[in-house]
């Protein structure tokens, strides 16, 4: 092992909370804006290895144990260490079961772009998802009716062009932007912004930013609908609390018709912010669901997540496409 790698690892600052995500130095009084609101400012990152669903092998266990904390991080530490040599490593390597496709698709530490060489949030849970069952609930019979419809709709054409294309492939929305806020693999950062009757939250990825009012104004009408959903938002004691509706039915959740979120902000400390959801819509599962991520203050700045400029990725798959039906009609 490389003096290099050595010194990375030594480098990283894991920062552990509490298992419900909230440290533990008692009560804290956050700082104000100029217009009195509790300041919650700054460049966060809710960067975790706690996956949004609990494991099969996990039913039933909400939080692991400090010791079996302790393991997930050296098992992680073990796995960067790997990876800065040999690239992201493959399944079952390094106790670190199934890493995904997506996962080795890129050397992310060579890149700066692995887990934990940003900071993390550790915390003791097995899922972001909080209960017994640490899952998202069944879907009602008429939403796997209607995403049955839409696959039937979308077979054989899913290349067909741009317009067949996932959301994210366009960078149009990605579901980590919600809301719900959650992470995803890297560039898993944000920035809160506030004025007198507003809130602002920017996503580094990808680049997008939900504005947040808190003028009392309602939402808008209920046929205008937004990617990202329509916010408004109040103070309950120093908790930002958001409500959005108005979601489009093909994001964050595809065939969700009346989706409705719920945000729970608050400073925990100056460099701490539990982040607290819920996500309901009778309609597309059988009850509501909510979910408490950890999040941590980082120095920043957000870098411009640029992902519409040499977007090759869809004009290859679009292009091979067509070259794989140019060959089909020559046989």
């Amino acid at each position: 092992m490389t003096k290099y790698v050595l010194a990375s690892i030594a480098a990283l600052i894991l920062v552990i909370v509490s298992a419900a995500g909230q440290t533990t130095k008692g009560t804290w009084t956050p700082p104000r804006t100029p217009d009195g609101q509790p300041d919650i400012q700054g460049v966060w990152t809710n960067n975790t290895v706690t996956p949004l669903q609990r494991p099969k092998a996990l039913a039933g266990k909400e939080f692991y144990t400090e010791a079996e904390l302790a393991e997930i991080q050296k098992r992680q530490r073990d796995r960067l260490a790997d990876n800065y040599v040999e690239g992201e490593p493959p399944a079952n390597h390094s106790g670190v079961p199934g890493a995904p496709a997506e996962f080795v698709h890129y050397d992310h530490a060579q890149f700066g772009l692995d887990w934990l060489q940003s900071g993390i949030a550790w915390n003791r849970r097995t899922s972001l998802i909080v209960g017994p069952e640490g899952t998202i609930p069944p879907l009602t019979p008429d939403a796997q009716k209607r995403r049955a419809d839409m696959a039937a709709k979308e077979k054989g054409h899913e290349f067909d062009g741009p317009q067949n294309r996932p959301l994210g492939s366009r960078c149009i929305v990605r579901d980590n932007v919600g809301p719900p806020l959650l992470p995803t693999r890297y560039n898993s950062n944000f920035r809160i912004t506030q004025s007198p009757g507003y809130v602002l939250i920017e996503a580094e990825e990808i680049h997008d930013a939900r504005l947040i009012r808190l003028d009392g104004r309602p939402h808008l009408p209920k046929n205008v609908r937004q990617w990202m959903g329509d916010s408004i938002g109040h103070w309950e004691g120093n908790t930002l609390v958001i409500d959005t509706t108005n979601f489009t039915d093909r994001a964050p959740f595809a065939g969700a018709q009346n989706l409705h979120v719920t945000e729970r902000i608050t400073r925990a400390d100056q460099d701490t912010i539990l982040y607290q959801f819920t996500v309901d819509d009778p309609g597309m599962w059988t009850k509501p669901w909510s979910g408490e991520v950890p999040v941590k203050k980082i120095a920043g700045p957000l870098w411009e997540y640029a992902c519409h400029e040499a977007n090759y990725g869809l004009d290859n798959t679009l292009r091979g496409a067509r070259v794989g039906e140019a060959k089909a009609g020559q046989k």
